[in-house]
């Protein structure tokens, strides 16, 4: 018997506020917090989706989300969601999904996990996260 996602959200904002405290403390250099993938990089030069939100390392650029997504029927390496419409068909698959939003900034590198969600087969659509609709409040 499969079982089915449940809908539940992860934020991961401590982990994020843990790992930008220990930067500023000197804790941690900013090849270790600057390491995103060219691959990621490129995705996110493309596709992703301002937040409004200033990067919290170099403090110059405007961070954008891009939204990934993983399951049956996919490539192994995920799909890199392109639009509302996109991600509202993957919402309706027959099949579960996983989605991974990750803020990204082009300037320094910078990118962390923000959250993940199931979505498709058996997810319940209470509270459904949408592309790019983060709130500014989460500057810190």
């Amino acid at each position: 018997m499969q079982t089915s996602p449940t809908g539940g959200q992860v934020e991961y904002r401590l982990a994020r506020k843990s790992v930008v405290s220990e930067y500023r403390k000197g804790r941690l250099s900013k090849l270790d917090v600057c390491d995103a993938h060219p691959e990621l990089l490129r995705a996110a030069g493309h596709l992703g989706l301002p937040t409004g939100a200033r990067c919290p390392i170099c403090e110059e650029s405007e961070l954008v989300e891009v939204t990934f997504v993983f399951g049956s029927r996919l490539p192994p390496g995920g799909r890199c969601v392109t639009s509302h419409a996109e991600l509202a068909r993957y919402w309706r698959r027959k099949d579960p999904v996983v989605c991974y939003v990750i803020e990204v900034c082009n300037a320094c590198r910078w990118n962390h996990l923000v959250r993940m969600y199931p979505a498709g087969a058996g997810v319940e659509a209470v509270a459904r996260p949408s592309l790019g609709t983060r709130a500014a409040a989460r500057r810190g």
